[in-house]
């Protein structure tokens, strides 16, 4: 990798201050629409980089933008800060060492999504003021990633109507382009209403709400067989009425996730999911009241962002590690399974390589890999042309989700694979920002997506962010 571009040098330039910015996310790991001091972590650095600051957005007090320059094109940097229960991990040690004082743990990254997303954001308004060049920068800290849907209820908002283009990035193992493959969602919680009674003396006039939940779990277990392939139905009991097995339990909750390729084929899905739970209320004369608690749209592409990231991906080159990454990543491997450093290859399209435990390679631009899971910049994708990338920041086979990626949150290959990550970003933002034709192609493909398929916020008007629930 060389330095060639003016861009990436300003990104260098600010890199130190920016890894320290984010282990201090990394540091205060809150979940969804919990993450209080990590938002004023945001903010602060936003006003310290002459940021505009915009606070409460669509509501949500853990959301936070920054704005600079004016007039011209807006151009938008996505990140996000929500951390994970139960995957608290001592940064820089190689086995499952929880930290004291917290059970969350930073183990998507966000720590570093955020940093590198504003790192770029802040290199590019740098720019700008020194080209005297017209067009807006603006950095969105979208909490509530992990299931809360927080850029869903943004987008329903309209916080991103006056957006031209949007850029975000994602950590892993193996960087590459982020192919517009999501799973669109929704997670519905099922109350089962029945009537309790003592369970030996008068079993006759109780009316079990446990059994039409597990009856309802049975008939989605049969719907498995008989919807795409790719679609996921999930669940989870979050009040199972009690811990009394001699009552008869009168009242049950249980929370169901679904998932299909997109809004579409989700919405035909969700109705069939609901007809299960109506069967089983008739099975059992019991009753069932249901809440949509979050909803999220599938990724939709833009081929004109998509080739000029990549176009900057490959200009770049993969990043560079120094030796003592590469120790660390080997120690790391050693808690992995060959399975998992196996499916980090397969899932970027790249054969598997023996011996570097790092990226050396860029994922190709042609390989379309399965929908993964799902993402609320997808409902952003709608709105507004957007382009995500994959950086490198761990361990090859480093499950997302996991201590090992805890673990690595504040090391030199994390901090590394951010900068590289901001480079791109911050480069492709540029290059839409001084070529007015590009950017008419860009939005030109946007409105024939969205020609083709209008968009319908899968969140009903009614439902609102869960703000102080957690």
């Amino acid at each position: 990798m060389k330095n060639t571009d003016e861009i990436w040098g300003g990104v260098d330039a600010l890199g130190a201050a920016f890894c320290g910015f984010a282990d201090r996310i990394w540091d205060t790991p809150e979940l969804a629409y919990d993450e209080y001091r990590s938002v004023e972590t945001q903010r602060d650095m936003l006003e310290r980089n002459g940021f505009r600051v915009t606070r409460n957005l669509a509501g949500i007090p853990t959301s936070v933008m920054g704005e600079a320059g004016e007039g011209g094109p807006v151009i938008a940097f996505l990140g996000e800060f929500d951390a994970l229960p139960g995957l608290s991990q001592q940064a820089g040690v190689a086995s499952c060492n929880p930290m004291d004082g917290t059970s969350n743990g930073h183990a998507c990254g966000h720590n570093l999504l955020g940093g590198g997303a504003m790192l770029a954001a802040t290199a590019l308004k740098n720019w700008m003021a020194e080209k005297g060049m017209p067009g807006r920068v603006r950095y969105y800290g979208c909490p509530a990633e992990e299931g809360g849907a927080a850029k869903t209820f943004m987008v329903r908002d309209g916080v991103f109507d006056d957006v031209d283009i949007a850029l975000s990035w994602h950590p892993g193992s193996i960087m590459g382009p982020f192919y517009p493959a999501s799973l669109a969602n929704t997670r519905i919680d099922f109350t089962f209403l029945g009537r309790a009674s003592h369970a030996a003396a008068t079993p006759h006039l109780g009316r079990s709400a446990l059994d039409a939940a597990e009856l309802m779990n049975i008939g989605a277990n049969y719907l498995r067989e008989h919807m795409p392939s790719s679609a996921r139905v999930h669940y989870a009991y979050m009040d199972a009425g009690g811990q009394a097995p001699n009552v008869v339990q009168s009242r049950v909750t249980i929370r169901y996730l679904v998932r299909a390729d997109d809004l579409r084929q989700l919405r035909e899905l969700v109705e069939r999911v609901r007809a299960i739970a109506q069967g089983a209320t008739l099975m059992t004369e019991t009753t069932v009241q249901e809440r949509v608690v979050s909803a999220v749209s599938n990724l939709m592409g833009n081929l004109p962002l998509e080739d000029t990231l990549f176009a900057n991906l490959t200009r770049l080159g993969p990043p560079v590690y120094a030796p003592a990454d590469y120790d660390f990543a080997r120690e790391i491997q050693e808690t992995l399974s060959a399975q998992d450093i196996r499916a980090a290859y397969l899932a970027a399209g790249v054969p598997p390589r023996d011996g570097s435990p790092l990226c050396e390679v860029i994922a190709p631009r042609e390989f379309v890999p399965p929908p993964f899971g799902s993402t609320d910049v997808g409902d952003v994708s709608w709105a507004v042309p957007t382009v995500q990338a994959w950086g490198a920041t761990c361990a090859i086979g480093t499950q997302l989700h996991s201590w090992q990626m805890t673990a690595q949150g504040k090391s030199g290959i994390a901090h590394k694979g951010m900068i590289h990550m901001a480079k791109v970003l911050a480069a492709t933002g540029r290059d839409v920002l001084q070529d007015p034709v590009l950017l008419d192609r860009v939005k030109a493909d946007h409105a024939q997506r969205l020609a083709q398929d209008p968009y319908v916020c899968p969140l009903p008007l009614d439902v609102m962010p869960p703000i102080g629930q957690g």
